[in-house]
């Protein structure tokens, strides 16, 4: 049995030969852009499609899935990539393209009318020197430039939870609690996703933009409070918005950092969120902010004090799939050499098949900061690879091979702390997986 999937605005048809995959899978093994910012485990709805033709050839509606469609009252022809398989052909449109449309969520998140008071974390990142920077380089390669700063600085905000709210000129500006979490969690969120940054900017250097003979610097400020978190606008184009005080003190920290000649600034509020002696301080300030009384206390942050797992796997992540095929390739030569029956495993192309091991792990990294959801997506993972018929036997094999690949591939770039972290978040990933195989027995 095989049939075509059609997707519509891209003009591109693909041929499925069964009825395992979901939508998302299919996407992802034919390298098809296809958002899905839970790592495609139904936790979020970025993988939303619009189905136009062909819809009495999909799966029902899981208990997911429906609860999703009714909360935000989707018609019958909207649904998740993720949950759904398509039994025949199909033809269907992607309703979100990129993160920069993630902003649509936020809307169901905050509906018409109902504007909400919420506590956040509140992240400015500011491009240093690009005035300059536009005087002496050419309009195109500006583009390119603030295109790849865009890219590398907002994969952090995104990875921790946070979301992309705003670019603003040569500023990228994040916030963290808009749906919920705690306010040390939220603080925590945002300061990662800050030192995440720095690791992803001196890659960039480093790596992309060296031909160019640029070499970007940045300032980020971190402020903590209540915001108004709503719509604002003209009744035709309200669109989503965070204001409030908690937004310009940001702003204004994050100019300090320029005075400082620091990297990372954050307010008192900021450390009086998190734990105790879990950050590495440098400096300490008090300073005037422009339009508020009084001095602000500010504290520069470089660091953990111990290493942070989620840190360490983000920051490796882009350079370990840099080439998602050959990462994928190497691994599965280690698994198939340290146990050749394992072939037998395998039923699909290999180059598919890798495409949707790196799914996996990125999906699995990109869930860290959602605890909930990183458990029910290894749950199933595990349940699914009882299914493609793995033991736990397979288990130590995979683990060995993956370390190794992980190794090989980071080659140079790779340190103690990020290898410790693999291993330590292998182990407990791999474990979780094999509860289906002891159910199973």
């Amino acid at each position: 049995m095989s049939f075509k999937i059609t997707y519509a605005g891209l003009d591109k048809q693909v041929e499925v030969q069964d009825d395992l995959d979901s939508i998302l899978d299919i996407s992802t093994r034919n390298q098809i852009p296809h958002l899905h910012e839970c790592g495609g485990h139904g936790r979020c709805t970025t993988c939303r499609i619009r189905v136009l033709d062909g819809i009495q050839n999909l799966s029902a509606k899981t208990p997911t899935e429906r609860e999703a469609s009714f909360i935000r009252k989707w018609d019958p022809s909207i649904r998740l990539a993720c949950q759904t398989y398509p039994k025949g052909p199909v033809v269907l449109q992607r309703l979100i393209w990129s993160m920069a449309e993630v902003t649509a969520l936020q809307k169901e998140l905050a509906p018409e009318g109902r504007a909400e008071e919420r506590p956040i974390a509140v992240l400015f990142c500011d491009l240093r020197n690009f005035t300059p920077m536009s005087s002496q380089n050419m309009n195109f390669d500006l583009a390119y430039m603030l295109n790849r700063f865009y890219t590398a600085m907002g994969e952090p905000i995104l990875m921790n939870n946070g979301i992309i709210y705003q670019y603003v000129g040569d500023e990228i500006i994040g916030v963290f609690g808009t749906t919920g979490g705690t306010r040390e969690k939220n603080c925590t969120d945002a300061i990662r996703a800050a030192l995440g940054m720095q690791y992803a900017l001196e890659h960039l250097n480093k790596v992309e933009l060296k031909d160019l003979d640029l070499e970007l610097k940045s300032g980020i400020g971190i402020n903590f409070g209540k915001a108004y978190v709503g719509h604002l606008g003209h009744p035709t184009h309200r669109q989503f918005s965070v204001i409030g005080d908690p937004v310009n003190v940001a702003s204004r920290i994050q100019g300090m950092t320029k005075t400082t000649k620091t990297k990372i600034l954050v307010s008192l509020n900021v450390m009086n969120s998190i734990r105790e002696n879990i950050l590495d301080t440098g400096q300490e300030f008090e300073l005037e902010l422009a339009g508020k009384e009084g001095l602000a206390q500010l504290t520069e942050i470089k660091g953990f004090k111990e290493m942070d797992s989620q840190l360490e796997l983000q920051s490796s992540l882009h350079l370990m799939l840099n080439d998602q095929d050959a990462f994928a390739h190497i691994f599965y030569e280690k698994v198939f050499e340290k146990s050749p029956e394992t072939r037998l495993l395998f039923k699909r192309n290999m180059q598919d098949q890798g495409r949707l091991l790196t799914h996996m792990l990125s999906g699995i990294v990109y869930t860290l900061a959602r605890p909930d959801h990183l458990i029910s997506g290894i749950k199933a993972l595990g349940k699914n690879h009882v299914q493609y018929g793995v033991t736990a036997a397979h288990y130590p094999i995979v683990r060995e091979a993956l370390l190794e690949t992980i190794d090989t591939v980071l080659g140079t770039n790779k340190t103690p702390n990020t290898m410790n972290a693999w291993q330590t978040s292998l182990d407990f990933i791999l474990e979780e997986m094999q509860q289906w195989n002891k159910v199973k027995t």
